[in-house]
């Protein structure tokens, strides 16, 4: 995943995602971004600091189990800290 972010002059984080297609149905492509919206909702918006986010997934992302995409998101998130 590539993740950017920015200050936000809002008291609160805003998350965006890019989900390309990839070759992969629009039922796949619309499971991947509720999967990622669930993600960022339960285990990120709560410790986040007021930023915006924007993340893009890779074509591997269609393939990765929710434990895994929450894992890899951390990361990145951490990274930027």
């Amino acid at each position: 995943m590539d993740v950017r972010a920015t200050a936000s002059l809002l008291p609160f984080p805003r998350v965006g995602f890019v989900v390309p297609r990839y070759k992969q149905s629009a039922v796949a492509r619309n499971r991947l971004k509720r999967r990622l919206r669930e993600v960022v909702r339960l285990h990120m918006l709560p410790t986040l600091a007021p930023v915006d986010l924007v993340i893009r997934v890779l074509p591997v992302a269609y393939t990765r189990p929710l434990d895994t995409l929450r894992d890899e998101l951390a990361a990145a998130v951490r990274r930027l800290s």
